[in-house]
């Protein structure tokens, strides 16, 4: 009988550093070359069923919070008038809503609600996605200095007048935006897309544009216009229209699919440049596709609704808690959990001190601090 070459295969021993700043243990059994026959390649991954299950759990939580945030606020809606609006606007056979109601779900809320599920998925991927390829845990979509940008386009908009009619606040965002991340690919074209360089450099052109951003503030003297802004730059729903979540709901799935798509790359670029590149990985190609990507979908989503801090810092650490570190299964999940986050902090914003509503960044910020620092404990750092 002839022998099987594979008996005779040396193991591959891949370096693993020492200090990789995630809790990444997934393919080590394939990295030391001892899988055996439907052994999975993830260490301490669930089974197939188990996260199917799980992605259905997470799937109805997403579609039971999209329907019960939309009934809170300071005018309460019944299960039975919120069925009557989407019947009618769907064209079924229902007694129509009085007008009131049905703007007031359709026109305001539910927009708002689709568009915080939008920007939850959206920066929780990115931060996922920024923490694998810097190899930083702290790193979150507002590492390359893209909301710096968006701020600065904003603020200039809006306090200057500069092109008011023409972009208005999202477009002076969007610009802003694109413009920082030019500068960024800009400086990071003699040095190369190194993970310390990403992040430094990312570091210096946010708070260039901080600094542009209180430069135009103070030029302002106008305590109203200020008092909008700051508003906006803590980040709110309230902008939602049906216009921007067309907008959103075009390019998220659309980074978000592409995201997935590298998940194979992410995980040999959560061990390092020199273990990806034996993998067969075009690192600095793939670096590149991605640092776009997020940089995109980070402009959508703070050109929208503003900046909102700790979404795509926090969640993706839970969510590599529940399910791994394998980014083929980590990103949906986050997905959906940034999603279902950002919606009842959405919610917690509206009604927490009504009438008055606060920007939902100030709620993010007050729960993902303590989190924060729970994930750093759990993970032996604090």
């Amino acid at each position: 009988m002839a022998a099987d070459p594979a008996a005779h295969r040396a193991p591959v021993d891949l370096p693993l550093p020492a200090d990789l700043p995630l809790p990444v243990d997934l393919l080590l059994p394939a990295a030391r070359g001892h899988v055996a026959a439907g052994e999975p390649v993830v260490a301490g991954e669930r089974s197939a069923p188990a996260r199917a299950a799980l992605f259905l759990l997470a799937a109805a939580v997403l579609a039971g919070s999209l329907a019960a945030a939309v009934r809170i606020g300071t005018a309460d809606v019944g299960w039975a008038g919120l069925a009557r609006v989407l019947g009618a606007r769907l064209g079924l056979d229902v007694t129509p809503p009085p007008p009131l109601v049905d703007s007031l779900v359709w026109d305001l809320r539910l927009p708002r609600v689709l568009m915080a599920a939008l920007v939850g998925a959206s920066l929780a991927v990115c931060g996922a996605v920024l923490q694998a390829v810097t190899r930083n845990a702290l790193a979150d979509p507002y590492l390359l200095g893209v909301s710096s940008g968006a701020s600065a386009g904003a603020v200039t908009v809006v306090v200057l007048g500069v092109g008011a009619s023409a972009l208005g606040v999202t477009g002076g965002a969007l610009a802003g935006a694109l413009l920082a991340f030019g500068l960024l690919l800009l400086l990071l074209r003699r040095t190369g897309l190194d993970s310390t360089r990403i992040v430094l450099t990312g570091v210096v052109v946010g708070q260039l544009f901080t600094a542009l951003t209180s430069l135009v503030l103070m030029a302002s003297a106008d305590a109203d216009t200020t008092r909008a802004v700051t508003h906006w730059l803590l980040g709110s729903m309230a902008p939602a229209r049906w216009d921007t979540v067309a907008a959103c709901a075009v390019v998220t799935p659309l980074g978000l699919l592409v995201a997935w798509l590298c998940s194979n790359a992410l995980d040999g670029l959560a061990f390092g440049t020199d273990t990806a590149a034996s993998l067969g990985i075009g690192v600095r190609r793939t670096r590149l596709l991605l640092l776009v990507v997020t940089a995109v979908l980070t402009a959508v989503a703070v050109a929208t609704v503003g900046a909102i801090g700790f979404v795509g810092l926090i969640v993706p650490h839970g969510v590599r808690f529940l399910v791994g570190p394998s980014h083929r299964v980590l990103l949906p999940y986050a997905a959906l959990a940034g999603a279902v986050f950002l919606v009842w902090t959405d919610a917690v914003a509206r009604v927490a001190f009504a009438p008055r509503e606060i920007p939902v960044g100030v709620i993010t910020a007050l729960l993902g601090v303590p989190l924060f620092l729970l994930v750093l404990r759990r993970r032996g750092e604090l």
